[in-house]
């Protein structure tokens, strides 16, 4: 009885803007899923993280530095799995770094709006075709948009960093604690698989998702890091079998 209560209050209550649950994501997650569930308006939130993280990324890569940066890592990939870059190519690389900054906007839609499909058709077919959750994918696309504001901050909070040092390798990673490692070795890789801001996003994600869902949220946040971790896994094992 009180659970229903609860619930249409919730959705009387007058929904909250743009900005308040941009900001809520980040401080207030629950309070602010359960509004995002009961008023499942995303549109908002997806355009101001494709034009903040668009434009950031826009100003970065029109840089010399972000140019740099983008041919540092082509050498740095090349290096990594045993190949010296010829002239060519990496004069090759240096004229595609000049177009970057036109596809910068263009990639944050793909990355935000279409992974946040895939990622919405993924919940929706754990949660609501095998586990018998009741939810629409428009909550549940809401949900995942939302939790994208964590990602953009890490966008945000990742270019100072790149442009003072050069690169667009992550420096939010688990790799950045253990400089000791050889940057190839396969703990390298994996611990550097491992960004503290995805491990937010994920835990933010498992919080809306517990809360669209009624359901608890440590097991759905271990069932999701479990699944980072197996990722991270492969992803160093390929890299480091590719490097070797």
């Amino acid at each position: 009885m009180t659970d229903t209560i609860t619930r249409a209050s919730s959705s009387a209550a007058a929904p909250r803007g743009v900005a308040a649950r941009t900001i809520g994501v980040l401080t207030s997650p629950r309070a602010t899923y359960a509004d995002v569930a009961a008023h499942p308006r995303w549109f908002g939130v997806l355009l101001l993280i494709v034009l903040v993280g668009g434009i950031a990324a826009t100003v970065f890569m029109s840089t010399d530095v972000g140019q740099r940066a983008i041919v540092n890592q082509a050498i740095a990939r090349a290096e990594a799995s045993g190949r010296t870059m010829p002239d060519a190519q990496l004069q090759a690389v240096e004229r595609v770094a000049a177009i970057f900054k036109y596809l910068a906007i263009p990639v944050q839609v793909v990355f935000f709006g279409v992974g946040g499909l895939v990622v919405a058709g993924i919940v929706m077919g754990v949660f609501t075709a095998r586990l018998g959750g009741e939810a629409s994918f428009r909550q549940v696309f809401a949900v995942v948009i939302h939790s994208g504001v964590v990602l953009a901050l890490g966008g945000l909070f990742a270019l100072p960093l790149d442009y003072a040092r050069e690169s667009l390798a992550s420096p939010t990673t688990l790799a950045v604690f253990v400089p000791m490692l050889d940057e190839n070795s396969f703990p390298a890789r994996f611990l550097g698989a491992f960004d503290l801001f995805r491990v937010w996003w994920v835990i933010s994600l498992a919080i809306g998702l517990g809360v669209l869902y009624r359901r608890r949220t440590a097991p759905i946040a271990w069932t999701l890091l479990g699944v980072y971790a197996v990722i991270a896994l492969v992803y160093a094992a390929a890299t480091a079998l590719a490097g070797a």
